[in-house]
């Protein structure tokens, strides 16, 4: 196990990232500010099978900077296995973590160890994360915006709400990796796809062990990245798919801190009250849902969250993913 020798390490995992990686380097070598903080990136590289591990091989072999660069290939593919491969390879206290799409802002690093140092309850936090968009978005896209992780809450900073999953996305979230430690599961009880079945619940499910544990998750308005959204996340059949997934992930997700005589009720209301809401929306918009593309979004999610129940139950037979084990 590695000892905390750095104040912070940015963690990026990466999938197929050799095209994306080389801005998220570059915006990192432009950090200002950093002078007096101890910091490293690491790649871990979730088995890709493009470029990756040359482009940061190029890398470090002109890389000068006073921080260093270091690369780690994880097999077991899976975003959730990526982020505990980084959560052991880490030597900061804090551990940043970035996708390989996230440009981060040029104090970013400076501004979220900043406020680590003094949040000393904050198991984790996040920031401001701006949409960077190839193509214009659909007709009312920000009701729907939090589902790719863009998430801006204003000027001032707030503890998000745990018990009602509202929390922020794994991209440009700080955890503490002393909490990390204490309270996610060393082998990650994945929410997320499990064979041929999508569901996304990774990024909440280590949030709600830290909650689990008293550490607070908060919001750091100061800290921006740009998430690139390219075209074909805005595309129809891409976004019911994710709409579906996430709402998958719902009762699992509801589970994890839930004690064992609330399971049974957790399961009737999910299916009752998502059950509702697909009526409710099927009287308000009708054909619409065929043609308009965020009220069809909405519909999917509140599907997948009906469905949720059997897909937890499904998984808890079967043991892949049983979060609420």
């Amino acid at each position: 196990m590695n000892q905390n020798l750095l104040d912070l390490t940015v963690a990026i995992p990466t999938y197929n990232g050799a095209t994306r990686l080389i801005q998220v380097l570059e915006a990192l070598r432009q950090q200002v500010q950093t002078e007096n903080i101890a910091w490293e990136i690491i790649i871990i590289d979730n088995n890709s099978s493009d470029q990756t591990a040359q482009i940061v091989k190029d890398y470090q072999a002109t890389w000068t900077q006073n921080y260093p660069l270091n690369y780690y290939f994880e097999g077991q593919q899976g975003l959730a296995f990526a982020r505990e491969r980084a959560i052991q390879e880490a030597k900061g206290q804090w551990i940043a973590f970035l996708d390989d799409d996230n440009i981060p802002a040029s104090d970013w690093i400076a501004t979220a160890y900043d406020f680590g140092n003094h949040h000393p309850q904050a198991g984790a936090f996040s920031g401001q994360i701006h949409g960077e968009f190839e193509v214009k978005p659909p007709e009312n896209f920000k009701k729907i915006a939090a589902f790719l992780a863009i998430r801006e809450h204003g000027p001032k900073p707030f503890q998000f709400d745990p018990d009602h999953l509202r929390l922020p996305p794994g991209a440009g979230l700080v955890v503490r990796k002393q909490a990390w430690r204490e309270a996610v599961p060393n082998t990650p009880k994945v929410v997320g796809n499990q064979g041929d079945v999508l569901a996304r619940g990774d990024d909440y499910a280590p949030l709600l062990y830290l909650h689990k544990m008293g550490w607070e998750i908060l919001y750091n308005p100061a800290m921006h990245i740009n998430h690139q959204i390219p075209h074909w996340r805005l595309e129809r059949d891409y976004l019911l798919s994710l709409a579906r997934a996430c709402g998958l992930a719902t009762c699992q997700l509801r589970m994890i801190n839930a004690k064992t005589g609330e399971k049974p009720g957790i399961i009737v209301r999910t299916i009752a009250g998502n059950l509702r809401r697909m009526i409710g929306h099927r009287l308000k918009y009708g054909e619409k849902l065929q043609s308009e593309l965020i009220p069809a979004f909405e519909m999917e999610f509140y599907l997948g969250s009906m469905m949720s129940p059997l897909f937890y139950i499904k998984n808890t037979i079967t043991g892949k993913g049983s979060a609420g084990q």
